[in-house]
């Protein structure tokens, strides 16, 4: 079995791939799921690997677990398109499967905005300051929802990992609306199939804490009309998703 294999979900990210791809030569192999991509994703992924899965998921946790059956590595290093790896980070994640006890990782994360690094105040399903993407193969399942879907763990968490990855996640101000926007559609329907679409009023004060818990516990006050924004946004998308449940979808 291969030691580390490097796993990448995509649809339509010809212009983004090739940066991160080249990042990943340090992987054992590179496996890139395609989602009904209609670009020329597959040419740019054909640069760097033959591990190629073309298919269709309604669910993002559907995907994301047929990219992990599909990779051949004893360790799996998951990430998006708009994410890159530094050269330490790359040494790292080589030396923590070498040597690790544990079964899993946590990876910190730079986000950027444009060309601007803006490192308080995400979280509230909202953007994310680390993630679980270094795990032995087996040790995390997703769960079948269309956004944010949950996680079931197997084994023992690890220490988080120094170095931090970056992560390109919006190009202005447009792009972190468009993402709410895209992002409470995929919760609205989860909500509506779940049966379980919850209470406005208790939105509405779920709206007060998470903005709380972003721009004043996360410090997003720190990153100024960024982290206003995305108080605000971590507090919305969990109101405007169950208003679209209850609204558009019934």
């Amino acid at each position: 079995m291969l030691k580390l294999s490097a796993v990448i979900s995509v649809h339509n990210e010809e212009d983004k791939l090739t940066t991160c791809l080249e990042k990943l030569v340090f992987a054992d192999e590179i496996v890139v799921v395609m989602d009904r991509c209609t670009d020329n994703t597959r040419a740019v992924a054909e640069k760097f690997t033959d591990r190629i899965i073309e298919g269709a998921w309604d669910i993002e946790g559907d995907r994301r677990n047929a990219a992990i059956e599909a990779c051949q590595g004893e360790w799996i290093f998951e990430i998006d398109a708009d994410e890159h790896v530094t050269a330490e980070l790359a040494t790292e994640i080589s030396h923590i499967v070498e040597t690790t006890k544990s079964d899993w990782h946590e990876i910190p994360v730079d986000n950027f905005i444009g060309d601007r690094l803006v490192r308080h105040g995400w979280g509230a399903s909202y953007g994310k300051a680390a993630y679980p993407g270094l795990f032995k193969k087996g040790a995390k399942i997703w769960g079948r929802q269309r956004v944010h879907p949950s996680l079931t763990w197997h084994g023992v968490k690890g220490a988080m990992l120094s170095n931090r990855i970056n992560h390109y996640v919006d190009r202005n101000i447009s792009d972190m609306i468009k993402r709410l926007d895209s992002y409470s559609t995929a919760r609205a329907k989860d909500l509506a199939e779940s049966g379980n679409i919850g209470s406005t009023a208790n939105n509405v004060r779920r709206f007060f804490s998470r903005f709380i818990k972003c721009y004043i516990g996360r410090k997003g006050y720190k990153e100024g009309g960024y982290g206003l924004l995305i108080a605000l946004f971590a507090g919305l998308y969990p109101l405007i998703s169950h208003i679209k449940a209850k609204v558009e979808l019934s």
